[in-house]
């Protein structure tokens, strides 16, 4: 783990947020001055998760929705934990006949998702849910007792991006029961996660020192960090959930995947509804 992330997880949640702000505060004027941003496009400064080639990335997430579980226009889609509108902005231009609803823990993302894209695109739709999580918040809601704010087998597809890689191990089996039960028969979900093989040694660019039952963590004292969690465990809790794994796609963090080809950093996991 670099010095500088190591740093950042040490701050409170509030200062997280305020820091990386005041980082990208020279690029974000110097881009307002000459008008390089696009207009649906937030500043990197209000970017609280993921890097910062928004436009760029968020296209890469949905060409891999449209490779892995086959995401169509006339799709209802559930993006969970959307943050502000990474694959959002990216899926405007796709999904027209279908639908679009993502929900997030943090307000500000929320709040720019509703004027920029909701306003122009009606059938996307994005809900704030004050849940609790380390990184960004001190709310009282915990994910691992979170009820999804929609009915019964409502979506074909639901995606995560780089959501359960800062959730425990309650949190995630709460996460994998609540998609089950949105995703309508044959469903499909696709999540990112950090997996090991405990038969293999895993070598990467992220570190998990602190080993557990089941899972490993970088950093102890801020569980939310990112978290590594073992294929046996991932396969059981998505059977319990009445899900099954069906595709697991090694990520770039990994040594011996090449970052040229690859459709993501994290691994890529493909659930079906059973």
């Amino acid at each position: 783990m670099s010095a500088l992330r190591s740093y950042y997880y040490k701050l409170p949640p509030g200062f997280r947020l305020l820091g990386r702000k005041i980082f990208y505060f020279p690029i974000d004027l110097y881009e307002g001055i000459i008008g390089k941003r696009a207009k649906n496009e937030p500043k990197k400064g209000d970017i609280y998760v993921g890097g910062s080639d928004f436009i760029p990335h968020g296209i890469r997430q949905m060409n891999a929705l449209k490779k892995y579980i086959s995401l169509s226009s006339t799709d209802h889609v559930l993006d969970i934990g959307c943050g502000i509108g990474r694959t959002a902005v990216a899926l405007t231009g796709f999904i027209d006949k279908g639908t679009y609803d993502g929900f997030d823990a943090v307000e500000k993302g929320i709040n720019w998702c509703n004027k920029h894209i909701h306003s122009k695109y009606p059938n996307f739709n994005f809900k704030f849910t004050p849940i609790y999580n380390d990184l960004y918040n001190t709310f009282s809601q915990k994910a691992e007792n979170f009820t999804f704010p929609y009915e019964n087998a409502l979506f074909d597809k639901a995606f995560l991006f780089s959501v359960f890689t800062h959730m425990q191990i309650p949190e995630i089996r709460q996460y994998l029961k609540e998609i089950s039960r949105v995703l309508k028969t044959d469903g499909q979900c696709l999540a990112t996660f950090f997996l090991y093989d405990d038969t293999k040694t895993e070598a990467g660019s992220m570190h998990f020192p602190h080993q557990y039952e089941g899972y490993k963590l970088m950093d102890d004292q801020v569980t939310a960090a990112n978290i590594a969690v073992s294929i046996p465990l991932l396969n059981q809790m998505a059977l319990d959930a009445g899900l099954k794994v069906t595709t697991v796609k090694e990520g770039f963090w990994r040594n011996n995947v090449e970052k040229e080809g690859a459709d993501e950093f994290q691994d890529i996991v493909v659930f079906n509804k059973i």
